[in-house]
């Protein structure tokens, strides 16, 4: 059966899901910047989409319509709670559902979640059939890594192939390397070369320190895969998908001055004080950045105790443009 992911441009680029980071606020903010050709939602728990607790949980399933195609990540070692959660999700409109088996956080791979399924192979692919079986015509991905505590991509990856998930995006480390040494992309040509050897045609997604799309670009040409999915790099750039822009451009400052009141009013008005106000500044950097006296300004905001009063800061400053920059600029170092 022909799914979304067949009809992607060759290489299609992929804002990684990231915990308490790509919320339906971010994700719209970041496709009013040029969007890339698939969104993924944070990793979703199974268990909690069917417990008490499920309208919370359900929160990290909101989307709009421009940010399709989306794809629904969830994470759990239950089969029966990855079926019953794909179900339910299989009926949102998503356009595909991902289990997630490569988030290398302790709290998780302990109890045998994410990354922690690369030791239970077994496990894994209940997980993934139970996946398949509940998501109904939707395409079941998969995101891992490339082994556990030593790199096994011939095995663990050769294992996945087998299984013909819709899509597989490989982070080229251990769960055990996090995020603390370089990416290991020669593995993603030993995962294409095994995946062609398997006469298989599933997208080969690399991921790992992609910082713009030129670099993108080149790692998929280089290493053949179908796609690439960026992560942290979103942080330095919210326009980094928009192939319009001239490689490494940021917004203008007052553009971004003005994308950030929107993000936080945005914020406000979804999440209604259900998100602390707190899991707002860790996105202030991405606005105040590369200009004399950022720091300072940062700063100001960090002070901030509601949306109300961040919004309000922001609108002074959008007032005094370009004066608040020259006023920062003349005892604060550039790009703090």
């Amino acid at each position: 059966m022909k799914t979304f992911w067949q009809t992607l441009p060759r290489p299609f680029f992929i804002l990684a899901p990231m915990e308490d980071v790509t919320d339906i606020v971010f994700r719209q903010m970041v496709a009013r910047c040029g969007r890339p050709h698939v969104f993924f939602t944070e990793f979703t728990s199974a268990d909690g989409l069917l417990s008490k607790g499920a309208p919370r949980v359900a929160d990290r399933l909101l989307f709009s319509p421009d940010e399709q195609p989306i794809v629904a990540q969830i994470w759990g070692n239950n089969p029966k709670t990855i079926e019953q959660a794909a179900r339910i999700i299989s009926k949102m409109g998503f356009d595909g559902i991902d289990i997630n088996m490569g988030c290398p956080q302790r709290k998780f791979v302990q109890k045998g979640y994410c990354a922690g399924l690369i030791r239970t192979p077994d496990l894994a692919k209940e997980i993934f059939l139970a996946a398949r079986e509940g998501a109904g015509d939707l395409p079941v991905s998969i995101k891992t890594r490339i082994g556990y505590d030593k790199i096994q991509t011939e095995d663990w990856i050769g294992f996945l192939l087998e299984l013909d998930p819709a899509a597989l995006t490989i982070h080229a480390r251990t769960a055990k390397e996090m995020s603390l040494v370089p990416a290991h992309w020669d593995q993603l040509e030993v995962a294409v070369e095994l995946c062609r050897a398997k006469g298989k045609t599933m997208p080969i997604i690399g991921n790992g320190d992609v910082k713009s799309l030129s670099q993108a670009r080149d790692l998929a040409k280089q290493y053949q895969t179908d796609g690439i999915m960026i992560g942290r790099g979103i942080f330095e750039n919210i326009a980094l998908f928009d192939e319009q822009r001239a490689e490494g451009e940021l917004l203008p400052f007052p553009q971004r001055l003005a994308l950030l009141h929107d993000h936080i009013q945005l914020f406000s008005e979804t999440w209604k004080g259900e998100k602390p106000f707190i899991v707002l500044k860790k996105y202030f950097k991405i606005y105040i950045s590369d200009i004399p006296g950022a720091h300072h300004l940062r700063m100001k905001l960090m002070e901030t105790q509601s949306a109300e009063e961040a919004m309000k800061l922001v609108e002074a400053w959008q007032k005094e443009l370009p004066g608040v920059v020259d006023q920062t600029a003349s005892n604060l170092p550039e790009n703090a």
